[in-house]
């Protein structure tokens, strides 16, 4: 019986890629969701005598998000001391001023992947999970977009900012059941997202210089670097103390 199971979204790359390999370890047993399976990943759970299980999924389409959360659920089998759920996956597209967010279903499929994939994973979690004798947490990766606005990222703003708020609700609801969550920003990360981000045309996103700078000058953290932060983190006893919070305010 595994000590640990752990389910992370995004896995394929960035920090998701990261966080994944960080929990590999003996008595675990990851779960992870992505568009595409990792045999690297699967050579390092066998390296280490990790369980791994790969689950090929878009979560912005929401039938099969669903059905991969059911299918998630089913794997959350009683037994463990703990239970970890990282939702990661997300979108910074479409970048467009307000005027030009013309592009619904870009639009729907950015709430889906950042929003409504995550409720139905952790609504399939908590359930799975309830009653059960062990650790039960919840991180919702967000960002400092949804606390601060920025010209460009109105979709991607809302959806962080939406993340931030559904974990404070599942705070409130879950929390004297045992079931603790935190939404945490990342800080500025080396990722293709930040790729991404350069590549955006300027007349649609005034802060493209900035970002650019970010790279020129080092300041990007690095995956590995965050996600080991991240996975100290959710051994921490005062876990989720402060819901809305930042890796960057654990050094």
């Amino acid at each position: 019986m595994s000590e640990t199971i752990a389910v992370v979204t995004g896995a394929s790359r960035g920090i998701g890629a990261a966080l994944a390999r960080s929990l590999l370890a003996p008595g675990v047993k990851l779960i992870t969701l992505a568009r595409r399976a990792d045999a690297d990943l699967a050579a390092a759970a066998k390296s280490v005598g990790a369980e791994l299980e790969q689950i090929q999924v878009d979560l912005s389409d929401l039938a099969a998000a669903d059905a991969a959360a059911k299918h998630v659920a089913a794997l959350l089998v009683p037994g463990a001391k703990r239970y970890l759920l990282i939702n990661n996956a997300g979108t910074v597209h479409p970048v467009a001023a307000a005027p030009a967010m013309t592009d619904g279903p870009a639009i729907a499929q950015a709430f889906n992947l950042n929003v409504t994939a995550v409720m139905l994973l952790t609504a399939h979690f908590v359930q799975a999970v309830s009653g059960l004798d062990a650790e039960r947490r919840v991180m919702n990766i967000s960002s400092g977009a949804g606390r601060n606005p920025t010209a460009g990222w109105g979709v991607y703003c809302a959806t962080k900012s939406a993340l931030d708020m559904y974990t404070r609700v599942l705070n409130q609801e879950q929390g004297e059941r045992g079931v603790r969550a935190v939404s945490m920003a990342p800080g500025i990360v080396d990722t293709d997202m930040q790729g991404t981000i350069r590549a955006s045309d300027p007349t649609q996103f005034p802060a493209l210089s900035k970002f650019q700078e970010f790279k020129a000058s080092g300041a990007l953290a690095q995956p590995a670097d965050v996600a080991a932060r991240l996975v100290d983190y959710l051994g921490r006893v005062d876990f989720g103390a402060t819901e809305i919070d930042d890796i960057r305010n654990y050094k």
